[in-house]
């Protein structure tokens, strides 16, 4: 392969990478458009239509062997049940935020997952833990602690949603089963709990019950459509995993987050109190000090 074809490559793959961070950090915009729709309901549709797209996406990735792929071992499935569930509670709690004017709090969930990760890998796959990323998760903590102090009470919604997307990481890493497989499988196993939940909702009373089909069609496009906002991204995930070092790959896993915050105070006009500047300016720093080694390394890799 040639260095012009290389630099090519590079150039798809961070393409793809800023299309999906940019089209996660901008996704409270879409939901925002489904305000009015109960958050359960919300994340039924997410699971019913993301089936669909996603078989059909990966047959015809796949061609012939996509059946053959589609076969996993009884274990991997036990542990994407357990997967499944994490990933729809980290969708519920997003969506939930949403709709009730907490992107803020939804921004500094995300900025906190690395750190988080940091401390999973140390506790449950036996990781060192250098000095700097041990200061880095007492920092997080004590920004978190300074702001649930601030607030009087803890901000659960970002504790949830780092919380809940660490372990699904940590969960689909002990998996060899690949992101876009991993995630039909998990909406799969999720779907007729959702279609119990649809059926259940469609019978009650019309103030009560579902929105979909009897409210406006906008509130229908915007309920099929979550499954663009779940699978699409994903697709751009994945071609710049394929192009990029994860080392490079981390670093714009902060873009999503920092686009959010900006919606929340700068669109949104959410309250940003000195408790939001304190763990925020705490969880910058953390992330900079579990940084350094990933860069370092991406150095190296680049000079290399």
């Amino acid at each position: 392969m040639t260095a012009l074809q290389e630099q090519k490559l590079d150039r798809t793959g961070i393409i793809a990478a800023l299309s999906a961070f940019s089209f996660w950090g901008l996704v409270p915009v879409y939901y925002k458009g489904l305000q009015s729709v109960d958050a359960w309901e919300v994340l039924a549709h997410r699971v019913l239509w993301s089936v669909p797209l996603l078989l059909i996406f990966l047959a015809v990735r796949d061609g012939k062997v996509f059946w053959k792929k589609l076969r996993l071992p009884k274990a991997s499935i036990a542990w994407l049940v357990l997967s499944g569930l994490t990933i729809s509670l980290n969708w519920l709690v997003f969506v939930w935020a949403v709709a009730q004017n907490h992107v803020l709090d939804t921004s500094l969930g995300y900025f906190g997952t690395p750190v988080v990760n940091v401390l999973l890998g140390y506790l449950f796959l036996k990781e060192r833990l250098p000095k700097l990323q041990v200061f880095a998760v007492v920092v997080a903590a004590a920004g978190t602690f300074y702001l649930a102090w601030y607030l009087g009470r803890p901000p659960w919604i970002a504790i949830t949603l780092a919380v809940s997307f660490g372990f699904y990481g940590l969960l689909r890493k002990r998996l060899s089963v690949g992101p876009m497989l991993g995630l039909l499988w998990e909406t799969g196993l999720m779907l007729v709990p959702a279609l119990v939940y649809l059926l259940w909702l469609s019978l009650q009373p019309l103030k009560a019950g579902q929105q979909f089909l009897n409210v406006s069609i906008s509130i229908d496009l915007l309920l099929v459509g979550s499954a663009l906002t779940t699978v699409l991204p994903l697709i751009w995930f994945n071609m710049a995993a394929q192009k990029l070092p994860l080392s490079i790959l981390g670093f714009f896993q902060y873009l999503a987050p920092s686009i959010s915050f900006m919606l929340a105070v700068f669109l949104y006009g959410e309250q940003f109190t000195t408790g939001h500047a304190v763990a925020f300016a705490c969880i910058w720093v953390a992330l900079a000090l579990v940084s350094i080694e990933p860069f370092r390394r991406a150095r190296r890799r680049l000079r290399a």
